[in-house]
């Protein structure tokens, strides 16, 4: 088992997490909230997945951009996120459009992020041919 350790403390006047590269602010008014980088760690280790799902059933790919959106359940008081969607913009050969549309169905089993969610949460996921 791998144990990893981020540290959190008090910045000026928000939550900071300290990174090598400099600190990460953990508030939606000066940086990203801890929801938005819940969900983009989802479209991140998506992207991962995807990306190598497609190497290893032999499609060259070349992954644009990643857009990642999320619902919210506004009948609980914390207001969990409730569903998030992974829209994927890849340059794929024509040819291996239908195997990379069916390679999706692979990325959320193989996920960590997404495997570590609590399981209500719907993740779905799709591709556009750019």
């Amino acid at each position: 088992m791998t144990v990893e350790t981020l540290t959190i403390h008090q910045g000026s006047d928000k939550l900071e997490m300290t990174t090598p590269t400099g600190n990460w602010v953990l508030a939606r008014e000066k940086g990203y909230s801890p929801v938005q980088m819940l969900v983009s760690a989802v479209a991140a280790c998506g992207g991962y997945v995807y990306a190598s799902v497609l190497e290893n059933s032999k499609i060259t790919a070349e992954i644009e951009k990643i857009e990642v959106s999320y619902d919210r359940d506004d009948n609980k008081k914390a207001q969990p996120v409730s569903a998030i969607h992974i829209q994927f913009y890849a340059k794929i050969a024509e040819a291996d459009h239908d195997k990379a549309t069916r390679c999706l169905k692979l990325v959320s089993p193989n996920c960590p992020v997404i495997q570590s969610l609590d399981p209500a949460i719907e993740v779905t996921e799709t591709v556009t041919f750019i």
